[in-house]
């Protein structure tokens, strides 16, 4: 990519601002519009007419799209719930259909307005959407049946389905695999398609009955407008389109590139071809300087071998925790015999289990926690948000960790690491990192492959 073109000269810029020009002519044209229109007085009311005809084919449009949205909106809540059998997609699945209900608000709001073939076809989707609600409060029924779930728990409609006698017979992961057939399969997909197909044939009718209202008015528009009114029209039509180009392909995208540059982002590409080219180059360069960045702040942050965050990282970390006083726990640990066994069975072996052991801490602790590599063997973790009260559920997380590295399926040997704990409730302290070593090496001393905490006296 060439970005400096010693050919390409600097040339002062002169002329007339783009912003005032714009400004003037918009000025100009509202003028011509205010004359056209007392000139055209007499066909206010047609164009009056023709705009509430819109008006209302809006709203049409809006309340066919609450009954698709809220179709939609089932499917993908019955969906997230036969893939994660999160019961808070359950909760909003019933409260569409109990509370918001938008495809019956939607119809009660037509109901007086549109024609009887055009609703018709709306009440038709209805009807589908209703249809597939059967289909879909029986796959929870039968995805909670697969997990054991409390149907009650979940709603009573729910728990008033019975399975049939074929899905309770099957097993629970089959049970679970047919739940998600019901809502992912073709069938499914093929009531969708009529509920879509409704939805059109709707909006076909009410297009075309707008379609003639608005040249009936249009042709009464007409009758009482002379040649020379046409041509101020064509005049006016022209003006806002220059007009409206030079706000879009110049003003616009000088106004959205000075608001990248300030914020720092990446240019929208828009405007005319220079601007184009010019967000184009920009974000080339941008891009490539971005990633650079990331590259060398994930290499200086996080060890090589595992991933986690190395030393240094872990300890600007405890000093950002010093000022938030905020509860925190701090582990420490260590690989038990793992320098027995990089002697015995070689340094990639040994590798191997220092990933396994960090991935394990990685996949084990939340996102805000920070696991990290601190020495050879040596791993720490800061948990945040996290007060003394939790030293139990925290001793079967590493017992977990523990079991999960004593029996491998990965063809390396078992391993078990020994961990020390200690909490502070006012961030971290100069105390709290002493008192997990004291705790991690009671650990040691007592037959390692453990978790103990500090004992506040």
């Amino acid at each position: 990519m060439k970005i400096n073109d010693p050919e390409k000269k600097k040339i002062p810029v002169k002329g007339i601002r783009v912003r005032s020009l714009n400004v003037a002519m918009i000025v100009l044209s509202c003028l011509l519009y205010a004359a056209l229109l007392f000139i055209t007085c007499q066909a206010a009311a047609d164009y009056d007419r023709m705009v509430q005809t819109t008006s209302q084919y809006i709203a049409y449009q809006e309340d066919a799209a609450q009954v698709s949205a809220g179709s939609d909106y089932l499917t993908e809540q019955v969906r997230l719930f036969a893939v994660t059998l999160d019961s808070r997609y359950v909760e909003n699945y019933f409260h569409e259909t109990n509370v918001a209900r938008r495809r019956e608000n939607a119809l009660e709001h037509l109901d007086k307005q549109a024609g009887p073939q055009a609703l018709g076809h709306l009440e038709t989707a209805l009807d589908y959407s209703n249809q597939l609600m059967e289909r879909e409060i029986y796959a929870i029924r039968l995805a909670a049946e697969a997990r054991g779930m409390d149907p009650a728990a979940l709603d009573p409609q729910v728990a008033q389905v019975r399975l049939s006698k074929t899905d309770g017979a099957l097993d629970p992961e089959a049970q679970l695999e047919e739940a998600r057939e019901l809502v992912f399969g073709t069938e499914y997909q093929a009531k969708k398609e009529l509920i879509s197909s409704s939805i059109g044939f709707f909006l076909s009718d009410v297009m075309h009955s707008t379609q003639n209202a608005q040249q009936m008015g249009l042709e009464d528009l007409n009758k009482t407008m002379l040649m020379e009114r046409v041509l101020f029209s064509m005049l006016f039509i022209q003006n806002v389109f220059i007009f409206v180009m030079i706000i879009f392909l110049i003003v616009k995208p000088l106004q959205v590139y000075v608001s990248c540059i300030k914020e720092e982002k990446l240019m929208e590409i828009t405007g005319a071809y220079e601007f184009k080219y010019l967000a184009l180059t920009y974000n080339d360069i941008y891009e490539l300087n971005a990633a650079n960045e990331v590259l060398m702040r994930h290499q200086a942050e996080h060890d090589p071998l595992t991933g986690l965050i190395n030393r240094e990282a872990f300890q600007q970390i405890q000093e950002v925790l010093r000022v938030k006083a905020k509860p925190i726990a701090l582990l420490l640990m260590d690989v038990d015999h793992f320098k027995q066994i990089n002697g015995r069975l070689g340094r990639e072996i040994g590798d191997a289990l220092l990933k396994k052991a960090a991935k394990a801490l990685e996949t084990s602790f939340r996102a805000t926690d920070f696991p990290a590599r601190i020495g050879g063997d040596e791993f720490a973790v800061i948990l945040t948000e996290v007060d003394g009260g939790r030293w139990e559920s925290i001793e079967e997380k590493m017992r977990l960790i523990n079991q999960e590295l004593l029996h491998p399926s990965d063809g390396l040997p078992p391993v078990s690491l020994s961990v020390g704990g200690a909490f502070s409730a006012a961030g971290y302290t100069g105390e709290i990192y002493a008192q997990a070593e004291q705790a991690l090496q009671e650990v040691k001393e007592r037959g390692r492959g453990r978790c103990r905490f500090h004992k506040q006296s």
